[in-house]
């Protein structure tokens, strides 16, 4: 029967799937992220994966089962008909392989599976391959896929010989319908993934503990990616509708009510230069000042101790456009959502277009191509009046797909700012970019590491270009007059996270240096990336009205903390920590218990609370961005 194609290539993908699945757990455990006493729950993690893989095989083939079944039925000899099955099958396959093999650094990157967020890097494709050649800890996993392609195919190129080739006897109609009606059946079953009336396989099936790398070790990429983009084409054809406007509102104005009660408001000298540093990668977790194991930011930790320094601050996402979106305009991540590429730019009320409206020279430097993430557009349309990028350096410091290294650009906006119009203030926004993958290390400057991690190399190294960039500064004559604000764009995976949302890709390191106006002092109010606009606004002008969904952190208690992580959402506050995924599961764990325990039954109502706060704080972001309140005007 030519249907044993069919259960051969069923069998062989599970096969790939399993040992896909193995070099994950493998690899996961060899890099820090998780530790490797799981106990009898691993089993099942593995038998889930069986589930969730079998699902996926059965997707994958049922067009050509179809294909082989119609062959059957009607006694096709065509041999291109079975040709193109084969050349189908193998297709397909290959398609959920690569899926697998990316998904192995994206997972260790983000500590999240691969998800339809990562297709908004494709409008960038070539500043993606290269990162991707450039780094040889991706180049691993493009080579493993090749050679399992290539052993995948030989596999199958050998059932096809054995079954499709073979020269047996066609089946009678008395005997192929029947069978075809069975194969179909069982593919149905396959699809849906479970036999519960209730409910088709999900996500959350894959939850059965209260370890997050446990959990998602069951889940099957494949399936992950193609549920998030139906889950995301859905929200996408539908809008953001997670609560009433009117509730949305109503939580809003509850949010800035609650006034703090302050002796004095800081307020900064007419004129006050800005300049603000967007820092690639540089989690609180690398920092001595939160982190007392960590030595690698010694010019962080000294700058910080003289600084107003908000203690409890989180970014708005995982992803750098979630950073420059948030720390200039904000407005919080809304899920996988690519807030910068959109058809039509929106005018925003941000840091850059208050500024260039008070008359302040507004400029942007990035050690990459400006074009990236829409940046460079979306910037030129809200208030930024010159972008320094890789095309303003010489062709030989330019060193991988992100351009130029980290002390280049703060060198070149020295030179820049000392030769801006003396008679008007200036506001200067960087993004350094050496804290990220592909890992290149300058050897032509007074900085040697003391770490042996390429990784933690580039963080001393970030923090050495940092220091360096301060103390050129200091030298200059608008240093005196000039706030210095610094804020990590998204942090990094910690390994061995407690949550399948590490706190350590959001707690950020958010401080004010201004040392001759500022006085050194730590504020342990939650705080957000987005606080920051109208923090430093309200610091410079004194009839500054706040036009977006940050709040001034010297007038406002924040009620709880939030950020997105793709499809997930993370809400905190002093005791408990809420998590939200899409694609369902709701956890609550309290801040400081190890066992991982998910309060979420017990706790409903202060669980529901947290969830509500945040849907109306992304909804009223919706809504206003949908109305085009956000304008100052």
């Amino acid at each position: 029967m030519k249907t044993a194609y069919i259960f051969v290539a069923y069998a062989v993908a599970i096969v790939f799937f399993f040992l896909f699945r193995l070099l994950f757990l493998f690899v996961s455990i060899y890099s820090g992220n998780v530790q490797a006493d799981f106990g009898s729950e691993l089993a099942k993690s593995f038998l889930i994966g069986l589930q969730f893989d079998s699902c996926v095989c059965c997707y994958l083939l049922s067009l050509p089962l179809i294909g082989v079944l119609i062959g059957e039925v009607f006694r096709l000899k065509s041999k291109l008909f079975y040709k193109i099955i084969h050349i189908l099958t193998c297709t397909l396959f290959c398609v959920a392989f690569l899926i697998c093999s990316a998904d192995i650094p994206y997972y260790n990157n983000f500590f999240s599976h691969l998800n339809a967020s990562v297709f908004s890097y494709f409008s960038t494709f070539g500043f993606l391959i290269k990162m991707i050649f450039q780094e040889v800890g991706f180049l691993i996993y493009f080579f493993l896929f090749v050679a399992v392609c290539i052993g995948y195919v030989l596999l199958m190129n050998l059932n096809y010989r054995r079954t499709i080739c073979r020269k047996i006897k066609p089946l009678s109609l008395v005997k192929a319908i029947p069978l075809a009606l069975v194969c179909l059946c069982l593919c149905a079953v396959g699809m849906r993934g479970r036999l519960a009336a209730k409910s088709p396989l999900r996500v959350g099936t894959a939850y059965h503990c209260n370890d997050a790398f446990l959990n998602n070790l069951g889940l099957n990429p494949a399936f992950v990616l193609f549920k998030s983009i139906e889950e995301t084409s859905k929200q996408s054809n539908q809008g953001l509708h997670l609560v009433s406007s009117s509730f949305a509102d109503k939580v809003w104005k509850e949010q800035i009510e609650k006034v703090k009660t302050a002796d004095s408001l800081l307020q900064l000298p007419e004129g006050t230069n800005v300049v603000l540093i967007i820092m690639e990668g540089m989690s609180a977790e690398h920092c001595g000042h939160f982190n007392p194991q960590s030595t690698l930011t010694p010019c962080l930790d000294k700058l910080l101790a003289l600084s107003l320094s908000y203690e409890n601050a989180y970014t708005a996402g995982i992803h750098t456009y979630n950073g420059v979106y948030s720390t200039l305009f904000s407005h919080p991540a809304l899920f996988d959502r690519h807030s910068m590429k959109t058809t039509s730019v929106p005018q925003m009320c941000g840091l850059p277009n208050n500024l260039a409206d008070r008359g302040y020279q507004t400029l942007y430097f990035t050690t990459h191509d400006a074009q990236f993430d829409n940046i460079s557009g979306f910037l030129y349309a809200n208030g930024i009046q010159k972008i320094i990028s890789q095309t303003d350096y010489p062709h030989s410091q330019v060193k991988s797909t992100l351009g130029v290294s980290d002390h280049l650009m703060f060198q070149k906006a020295i030179q820049t700012i000392s030769s801006l119009d003396k008679s008007k203030p200036f506001f200067v926004c960087m993004l350094s970019a050496s804290n990220h993958a592909p890992y290149i290390l300058p050897d032509d400057i007074p900085f040697k590491p003391k770490s042996r991690d390429i990784k933690q190399q580039m963080v001393e190294y970030a923090d050495w270009a940092l220091g360096n960039f301060v103390s050129q500064a200091q030298k200059q004559d608008w240093f005196a007059n000039t706030l210095f604000v610094f804020v990590a764009d998204h942090g990094y995976a910690k390994p061995s996270s407690l949550y399948q949302m590490p706190l350590s890709y959001h707690h950020t390191p958010m401080f004010l240096y201004y040392p001759t106006e500022i006085a050194p002092h730590r504020d342990s109010s939650l705080a957000l990336q987005i606080d920051l606009t109208p923090t430093i606004l309200s610091m410079l002008f004194s009839d500054y009205q706040n036009h977006t969904l940050g709040v001034d952190l010297q007038r406002v208690e924040r009620q709880y903390a939030y950020f997105c992580a793709d499809d997930k959402v993370g809400v905190l506050d002093r005791d408990y920590f809420y998590i939200c995924e899409r694609q369902g599961g709701e956890f609550l764990y309290r801040l400081g218990d190890s066992t991982k325990h998910n309060h979420i039954s017990d706790c409903k109502e202060k669980a529901e609370q947290m969830k509500h706060y945040a849907f109306s704080m992304m909804q009223k972001s919706n809504d206003m961005l949908k109305s085009s309140t956000t304008s100052c005007k």
